[in-house]
């Protein structure tokens, strides 16, 4: 055990190491140390600290003999010892205050009724003949009036009520060998309002069912609260479950606690070792009885049922993450997904619209800037090579695809008709800012994709052009609407593969294509010019 106590400086102190009842007969040696000094206390009368029989004497305490002490008791026909420590905490007291609340040792008691608050650390002088008689203070106040008395150290109030709680001193003087010393403790004293008296009351089970597995171990707590001299006690199908560990089905003893209101709680367990398919749908029963009357509560066993709702929140989190992902991969893949989707399944479905050409190319003209011959070579070469080359797509391009001599409106009108989009390409600002502005193949062909036919517009921009306020309104309409494709390449073979993002998107902006086959050059060499491929 570790106790403690508490004591003024330069006032005596006497602890008592209790002994069990087995040992206060036998043969035995105790002996007291201070933990950390492999010296014994001293058994002589006349040392400050000394040993009598199975007491520690402090005659009187100091602020240095401050820390824990150990009574050691060793029996003679057992090999091994048994230790008891106590924790001595020596304080001062403060000049002009009668106690300290910061070392006073706390009690409760209870309303309506009689109550008795012990002077500590007093027991062990009560039987020596020089002890004055104690005196009794509340908040530095001498107790007077019928409803407190006193018997031996002790004080009894009578008629407890809440007014009572407060800070208590009891104060007495000890003479030992010819000196006098002031013996005072302090006491802070709690006052709780007793429990009604009315039958126990059971928290738990309460007439509630659990779901238990067959053969499983079920553990089932009965905590009770009442006053005291009550039982707790088992019963299942009506029969009295006894405390027999060897059972199936057993209860275990008394666990005792208590409250915050300080009454007593008792707590019961059911123990069921191995569940068996009769322990279900049969109530167990909790019973709780005292002299105001008895209670009683149920618990009863069911099976285990599927939790749904947890494999449905479950189902739904994890259909809502694989959707997120997916509709991230589709945004990353999209254009992937579909030009696979056209080449795999769309393949053999080509659309007979009756039209010609899949796109019209409109473009700036040649004005001798670099810019436009940049402009040039991406339409008359690239272009040509990678969308009907690799992609099988046939493109009209004025200039290359019409006969000497035909008029360019007449033609861009018949062409546009047989087009299934309309391919604007821009060059860079200064470039592009007079694009066909005052063509009529301009005119026509914007007239054909925005009002009469309502053919898609795919726009390229072959350098980042940063404004677009220069521009005609009818391309500043097609920028809004449908975006732009820009060009970053560098007319090497690599940039004019297929395979790039670049040309996939604007393959993903064309219209579908049965699948071609090519058996010779996968790549032109880009000195080839089309128009003359298509002469020859």
């Amino acid at each position: 055990m570790l106790r403690q106590s508490l004591v003024p400086d330069g006032q005596p102190l006497a602890i008592k190491c209790s002994l069990e009842k087995s040992l206060e007969s036998g043969d035995y040696n105790l002996t007291w140390y201070k933990v950390g000094n492999q010296t014994a206390v001293p058994r002589d009368k006349l040392s400050r600290i000394h040993q009598q029989k199975n007491l520690i004497w402090f005659l009187p305490a100091m602020l240095e003999d401050s820390g824990d002490y150990e009574c050691v008791i060793s029996c003679r026909n057992l090999t091994n010892c048994r230790k008891m420590c106590t924790k001595v905490t020596v304080f001062e007291r403060i000049d002009g205050l009668c106690l300290n609340e910061k070392f006073a040792v706390e009690e409760v008691i209870f309303t309506l009724s009689s109550a008795k608050v012990v002077c500590p650390h007093l027991d062990y002088f009560r039987n020596e003949k020089n002890i004055q008689p104690v005196r009794w203070y509340k908040d530095c106040q001498l107790l007077e009036g019928e409803r407190f008395a006193f018997s031996d150290s002790d004080l009894i109030i009578s008629n407890v009520n809440v007014h009572d709680q407060g800070n208590y001193t009891c104060e007495t003087t000890y003479t030992y060998n010819g000196k006098q010393y002031n013996i005072s403790r302090d006491v802070s004293l709690t006052v709780e309002v007793s429990p009604p008296k009315k039958p126990p009351e059971i928290s738990y089970p309460r007439n509630n069912s659990i779901e238990v597995e067959l053969g499983s171990q079920v553990t089932v707590d009965c905590n009770t609260t009442g006053a005291d001299g009550y039982e707790v006690f088992w019963t299942g199908n009506g029969v009295y479950i006894d405390v027999f560990y060897m059972s199936r089905i057993f209860a275990s003893p008394y666990e005792d606690k208590t409250s915050y209101d300080g009454r007593p709680v008792h707590s019961v367990k059911l123990i069921i070792s191995e569940v068996n398919s009769e322990d279900y749908e049969q109530p167990f029963v909790c019973q709780a009885s005292n002299a105001f009357g008895q209670v009683a509560s149920y618990i009863i066993l069911k099976h285990r049922v599927p939790d749904i709702r947890r494999w449905l929140t479950g189902g739904i989190i994890s259909l809502l993450i694989l959707t997120f992902i997916s509709l991230i991969i589709y945004k990353i893949f999209k254009i992937d997904l579909v030009l696979w989707y056209r080449n795999s399944v769309c393949a053999s479905a080509s659309k007979e619209d009756g039209k010609i050409y899949d796109a019209y190319v409109l473009y700036t003209k040649s004005s001798g800037g670099r810019s436009c011959n940049r402009l040039e070579n991406f339409v008359c070469r690239i272009l040509p090579d990678v969308l009907e080359q690799q992609c099988g797509y046939n493109l009209f391009i004025l200039g290359r695809d019409d006969l000497p001599g035909e008029a360019a409106v007449s033609v861009a009108d018949e062409a546009l008709k047989q087009s299934r989009r309309l391919m604007i390409i821009l060059g860079s600002e200064t470039s592009s800012c007079c694009l066909l502005e005052d063509t009529s193949e301009q005119q026509l062909a914007l007239y054909n994709a925005l009002i009469r036919d309502g053919i898609q517009v795919i726009l390229i921009e072959m350098d980042e052009i940063q404004d677009y306020t220069s521009m005609p309104e009818s391309i500043r309409y097609v920028k809004q609407k449908h975006g732009a494709i820009r060009w970053k390449g560098d007319f090497s073979e690599k940039s004019c593969s297929a395979n790039t993002r670049f040309w996939k998107n604007v393959h993903y902006q064309m219209p579908s294509r049965k699948k071609v086959s090519y058996s010779g050059v996968y790549l032109l060499p880009l000195t080839l010019n089309s128009s003359a491929a298509r002469e020859s």
